[in-house]
This record gives structure tokens, C-alpha cells and sequence, in this order.
């Protein structure tokens, strides 16, 4: 219990440190996590059972040799494919944009602290050293928070959209036209 007391101290005293941007930074890397591990759970659990719906229906489905069915089957192989993909797309370009928006956000970060160390230099003069440190710290945490949490959601955006990818070709190998 003590160790996790010590530990929220910690959490509470390094936001401080980085100021409101860095409380920001921390609500979006939040966000994009919890899209990510949504994302590997619909992708492990979940689409397990939506291609088998799919294939399922693919499978049972009763064409007649005539041209006509063999129209309707592509175009109900490609909507199948295509529910298939959406699913397994839904929430990528969210991910992917809150991974570019985390560098942006560390940015202002850096902003506000050098505004508050040359406010510090106005007011002082030349510059009291112990505020401005204040202000360069609040400048460079929220910069290194934000490549941070932007590089940790490069690597699984990018692995969830290499999934998705390969998870639509197997689909629709899955689905041969017979012709």
C-alpha cells in the first residue's frame, strides 16, 4: 500500500512538473491506448466469429450456373469482404491520428514553458535561475511525453493496420468465385 501511495506521489509530482499540456498528452495517450487494446481484442476474440459468419453465409449460399448469379455472387462476395475490412479498420484513422497529435501537443508544451521562463526573465530582469529551470522543465517534459506516447502508438497502429490488411486478403481467399 505504501509503495503505491509512493508511486501516485510520483505520478502527481511529474504532472505538476509539466504542466496543464502534459494533463492533456496524458488524456490522449490514454485514449489511444484504450482504441488499441479494443482493436487487438476485436482482432483475437471477436473476428474469430465475424469470419466465420461470413465464410459461413459465403458457403450456403445456392448459385445457379447462369450469368446472372455468377453477378450477384461477386457482388456478394465483395460486400462480405468489404463488412469484413470496415470491421477490421473501424478506429485505425482515430489511432492514427492521435499518434500525430501527440508530438503536436508536446510541442505546445514546450511553447507554454518557454513563455513562462521569458515571463520569469520580464519580471526579474536578467533571470532567476530556480524559476526559470521551472520553465524550461515544463517545457521539455510535455515534448518528450508527447514523442513518447507517439511512438508507442506508431508501433501498434502500425502493426493493427498490417493485421487488418492481411486478415481482408485471407478473406478473400477464403471466397473463391466459382465460375
Amino acid at each position: 500500500m505504501l509503495l503505491f501511495i509512493e508511486m501516485m506521489n510520483d505520478i502527481r509530482e511529474f504532472m505538476e512538473t509539466g504542466g496543464q499540456v502534459l494533463t492533456v498528452i496524458a488524456f490522449v495517450v490514454l485514449f489511444m491506448w484504450l482504441l488499441i487494446i479494443e482493436r487487438f481484442m476485436f482482432f483475437f476474440i471477436k473476428f474469430k466469429a465475424l469470419k466465420k459468419d461470413i465464410l459461413t453465409r459465403w458457403n450456403a449460399r445456392s448459385e445457379a450456373n447462369d450469368k446472372v448469379s455468377c453477378w450477384n455472387s461477386e457482388h456478394i462476395r465483395q460486400a462480405q469482404i468489404s463488412k469484413g475490412n470496415l470491421s477490421l479498420t473501424q478506429n485505425l484513422a482515430l489511432i492514427q491520428a492521435l499518434v500525430v497529435l501527440c508530438p503536436l501537443l508536446g510541442l505546445m508544451g514546450t511553447v507554454t514553458g518557454m513563455i513562462e521562463v521569458f515571463d520569469v526573465m520580464a519580471i526579474s530582469g536578467s533571470g532567476n535561475a530556480r524559476s526559470m529551470a521551472s520553465g524550461v522543465s515544463k517545457a521539455t517534459i510535455p515534448t518528450m511525453a508527447g514523442m513518447v506516447g507517439s511512438l508507442s502508438g506508431v508501433f501498434a497502429a502500425t502493426f493493427l493496420q498490417r493485421r487488418a490488411k492481411r486478415e481482408t486478403e485471407l478473406l478473400e481467399d477464403a471466397m473463391p468465385l466459382v465460375h
